[in-house]
């Protein structure tokens, strides 16, 4: 028998995650669920009192404003911030301008949909790269649109593909660092239930396999498992009730 072992690592004791996002939704979830498993967690989004309110609640973790709007303000941020092992991005800006069909497409409204989905993930990995973990692992966050696209919401499925895509191209460009992302469903967070009709929620879901929406837990579990195992780069996890087979 070989001395590797057969183990699963199921603890990040040791390691330092960073979730951009992190103040609310399924990035809290991710920070509370690296604390659970050892990790040092690092609360980011661009609206500083949020942040410390979030870090507030999660006894252990650390908070920190970043607005993925600013290259200048993410560079200091990850200069600050110094080594870390795992960067998770779920930050977006998902105005109402993400929901609207093509014949009625505000274009400078659809461009600036993806300054932070895009472009801002696209910036926290520049830097982000300079003092990541060789070992370490980056996820981002697309969307099941991107798969089952919706009537009326060209722009959402557009954007998830985009960073899909440029999971792929950067598991290649950084390796050894790993590089995937996480393409959740309707994803039960205080957004949504803010915003979206319970009624149109439950449309949304109703034809799935597993006909409900996802927890903010159930998302989370996805993004810790791409941290934890270090065989997993340029891929795609989809959480999202079976909604890619219907």
């Amino acid at each position: 028998m070989s001395g590797t072992s057969t183990q699963p690592m199921m603890s990040l004791a040791g390691k330092r995650v960073v979730v951009i996002g992190g103040s609310s939704g399924i990035g809290f979830a991710v920070a509370a669920q690296a604390l659970g498993l050892g990790a040092e967690a690092v609360i980011a989004s661009s609206d500083a009192g949020r942040v410390q309110a979030a870090a507030a609640r999660l006894p252990g973790a650390t908070g920190k404003a970043v607005n993925l709007r600013d290259e200048a303000g993410v560079a200091a941020f990850f200069t600050g911030l110094g080594d870390f092992d795992h960067l998770v991005l779920t930050a977006g800006d998902w105005g109402t301008s993400m929901f609207a069909p093509a014949r009625d497409v505000d274009l400078e409204l659809m461009r600036d949909g993806f300054t932070v989905r895009f472009w801002g993930a696209l910036a926290a990995v520049k830097h982000a790269c300079r003092t990541i973990a060789a070992d370490g692992s980056i996820t981002l966050t697309g969307g099941v649109m991107s798969q089952r696209p919706a009537k009326g919401m060209p722009l959402a499925t557009a954007i998830g593909g985009a960073i899909e895509h440029l999971a792929k191209g950067l598991a290649i460009d950084l390796a050894p660092v790993r590089v995937n992302a996480v393409s959740p469903g309707l994803v039960l967070t205080e957004v949504i239930r803010q915003f979206m009709p319970e009624e149109r929620r439950q449309g949304f879901v109703a034809g799935l396999p597993l006909p409900r929406c996802a927890t903010p837990d159930e998302a989370a579990a996805a993004y810790i498992y791409l941290m934890l195992n270090g065989y997993i780069t340029g891929q795609i996890l989809p959480v999202d009730g079976g909604g890619g087979l219907v």
